[in-house]
């Protein structure tokens, strides 16, 4: 007996020994056609520099570099102020926050049923 995959019901079905061996799509005897080409047209080519992107704002590399090389005791995911500040305290109390509900669900998951 003879296997092929069924697309409709995506499992494997009985079949003849000439479908088996030549697969969906492959058919025997037909020969192959070469696919048409994708950029058969020819491309154009630009003339001159056409336009350019620039950055028009400051350099502000040194600024930052002086700012986080500061030896004032501040760690370093803290020297930009008060942004930072919020930033890494409401990490602090999403991380605090969860690890209490995760607490919460092993200690719920932990007691056995009632009935």
């Amino acid at each position: 007996m003879y296997y092929k995959f069924s697309g409709f019901t995506q499992k494997l079905t009985g079949s003849s020994p000439t479908t088996a061996y030549n697969p969906q799509g492959l058919k025997q005897g037909l020969p192959a056609e070469p696919p048409t080409m994708i950029f058969a047209t020819p491309t154009k080519v630009l003339t001159g520099t056409g336009a350019t992107v620039e950055y028009y704002g400051e350099n502000r590399v040194p600024e930052l570099q002086k700012l986080f090389q500061k030896p004032d005791g501040t760690p370093i995911h803290l020297k930009r102020g008060y942004p930072d500040r919020l930033l890494y305290r409401t990490t602090m109390a999403l991380t605090v926050g969860g690890v209490v509900y995760c607490l919460v669900a092993l200690y719920i998951a932990a007691q056995p049923n009632r009935k």
